[in-house]
């Protein structure tokens, strides 16, 4: 029974792992590797009423990407005359939180530099996110495609007018407007008004589009983002996380769609809704076009260009008369995952900072860790007090576990010379072992249960300190600048691995030789991997770790079973 018990504890270690490696894979846009779903995806059939076609061709730096059709579209848009390039402007506003710039082709933003965020690379510089350059292309775009009745009309790709005024958010102000104005085209003029508001990263977009021509016009106004599917500038090489684009709607949630499915026509989102939003995921930022519950759109998720990709929606504006206007107010959200600033836009943008299959007891988690860091002020010690609160709310249950072990390694003197004498007769020992258990009051089942019931919160609050953007550039003490990154001596997984060792060989050493080599290899692996983590990651297990052994120590004096440390013998 000693046996039994020692591989179902390694068995539930060893599947616990498996779920978190299967998890990473998920979170990381990959399949599961060993639980993948059964659904079957199947390529997105067009629309019911197929929108016309959208124009997605993004400049790079010396070429106009062609334009392409929406899925389901019959009639490609026609070309659009363009100024020359030396007509377009490129204008750059800032506010307290963004230094935004807008490309007067189109009226689109193509780039952002989030102030209050550093480069990782470069901590003199702002972090960027949204740009439009030869080697990263990753824009926000809208513009307007014929309904049935055809036509063209002002689009991302037409030049616009910019209308004078501030460009830089004043200190008594809390609002900063930018109006873009389109030649009248097919009879339509479009005015984009953008408002960029103190503190936020949120931008109400105002589109209003206004009917100069002598008959009823029913356009469709499109808004979508366009980037490139290389992995983000700066990330690290040790290990990767989603980037992608991602539609929530009612229906169907949340959903992530991998860009290499999308290569393959290997699509399956809901492709009509009246509420929901698209966005584009990559590790601690997003970015996502958001439209009032209510309002019917067609959703897309398609190919633009090779390596270039866009996800968006398409609304219908009906039956603008001659001399009248109608407005459709949306919002974009450009910047950090912070999970309550999501929350509080739309319902479901905070699952774009995604906990995988643990999330309802990542959340939890992650509200507490926020309350510790808003009282303590500092991102490291906030971690180790959350470990120190949770295995204060797990005491009672280590407790059982730990006095389990003591109980079994003050008989293991008993079981070790029990298997001797009986060393021919296999079962002579079983029957010999389950006397001893018998006689000493030992359950050898007695530490599996509290040691499942902790795995899934201690595998969401991986997930937590991996997704939260606050650790980015957090510093802690000393040597650790930034808690989302590997210590640069690797200081903390040394001392990681030491207090790993000290755990093991604080447990009940295995009778058998090959068993106790077998002991020592998982944690030792387990320890090889977090020389590549960040260090906010390593810190939490080394807390965890000593109060572990702090407390196993504890148990096993108060029990008259002095705590030995069983090293390896190889």
């Amino acid at each position: 029974m000693n046996d039994i018990r020692r591989t179902i504890l390694w068995v539930i270690f060893g599947f616990s792992m498996v779920l978190l490696w299967d998890q990473w894979q998920i979170y990381n846009g990959h399949k599961a590797t060993f639980f993948a779903s059964s659904t079957k995806t199947v390529v997105a059939p067009a629309p019911s009423a197929a929108p016309s076609s959208v124009p997605t061709g993004v400049p790079a730096a010396s070429t106009v990407a062609a334009a392409a059709q929406v899925p389901g579209a019959a009639t490609p848009v026609a070309p659009v005359a363009l100024a020359p390039a030396a007509a377009r402007e490129r204008v750059v506003v800032t506010t307290d939180v963004f230094k935004a710039t807008f490309d007067t082709e189109g009226g689109s933003l193509v780039r952002t530099e989030l102030l209050k965020h550093l480069d990782k690379a470069d901590k003199t510089k702002a972090f960027v996110l949204l740009d439009n350059r030869k080697d990263y292309i990753y824009t926000a775009q809208t513009g307007l495609i014929a309904g049935a009745a055809g036509g063209v009309f002002p689009n991302h790709k037409t030049l616009m007018t910019l209308v004078p005024g501030e460009r830089t958010l004043k200190a008594d102000s809390k609002e900063l407007v930018l109006r873009f104005e389109s030649p009248e085209l097919g009879g339509v003029k479009l005015v984009k008004t953008y408002t960029l508001t103190r503190g936020s990263y949120a931008i109400a977009v105002k589109q209003e589009v206004v009917n100069v021509g002598a008959a009823a016009v029913s356009p469709q106004l499109y808004l979508q983002l366009v980037r490139d599917g290389n992995k983000p500038l700066g990330e690290s090489s040790s290990y990767s996380t989603f980037t992608g684009p991602a539609i929530y709607t009612d229906a169907k949630k949340y959903q992530k769609i991998d860009f290499k499915n999308i290569d393959k026509d290997n699509v399956d989102v809901e492709k009509t809704a009246q509420n929901g939003y698209v966005a584009m995921v990559q590790h601690y930022f997003v970015s996502a076009w958001l439209l009032g519950d209510g309002i019917k759109r067609d959703l897309f998720v398609r190919k633009v260009d090779t390596n270039l990709y866009a996800v968006g929606m398409i609304t219908p504006i009906d039956n603008i008369a001659p001399g009248r206007s109608k407005t459709v107010e949306a919002k974009l959200f450009v910047g950090p995952q912070e999970e309550n600033v999501l929350e509080s836009l739309t319902p479901g943008l905070e699952l774009v900072k995604d906990y995988g299959w643990l999330t309802i007891l990542a959340k939890p988690l992650y509200w507490l860790l926020e309350k510790l860091e808003s009282y303590i002020g500092n991102w490291g010690w906030s971690i180790m007090a959350l470990v120190l609160l949770l295995k204060a709310a797990f005491y009672w249950l280590n407790a059982k576990a730990y006095a389990s072990m003591a109980k079994m390694k003050s008989v293991n003197p008993k079981v070790t010379e029990m298997r001797e004498r009986f060393k021919d007769n296999p079962k002579q020992i079983q029957q010999e072992m389950m006397r001893i258990y018998r006689e000493e009051k030992v359950n050898p089942m007695g530490g599996c249960f509290p040691i499942m019931v902790q795995i899934p919160v201690f595998i969401a609050l991986y997930w937590v300190l991996l997704a939260t953007v606050e650790m980015r550039n957090a510093p802690w003490i000393m040597w650790i600048h930034d808690l989302s990154s590997p210590d640069p001596f690797y200081i903390l997984p040394l001392v990681m691995t030491l207090t790993t060792v000290l755990q093991t060989s604080l447990n009940p050493a295995p009778p058998d030789p090959m068993q106790a080599k077998m002991m020592w290899f998982m944690p030792l692996a387990f320890s090889v991997m977090f020389f590549f983590f960040p260090a906010g990651l390593v810190l939490y297990w080394i807390t965890n770790n000593v109060l572990s052994i702090t407390q196993q120590w504890i148990i096993n004096t108060r029990l008259g079973v002095p705590p030995q440390f069983h090293f390896p013998k190889f």
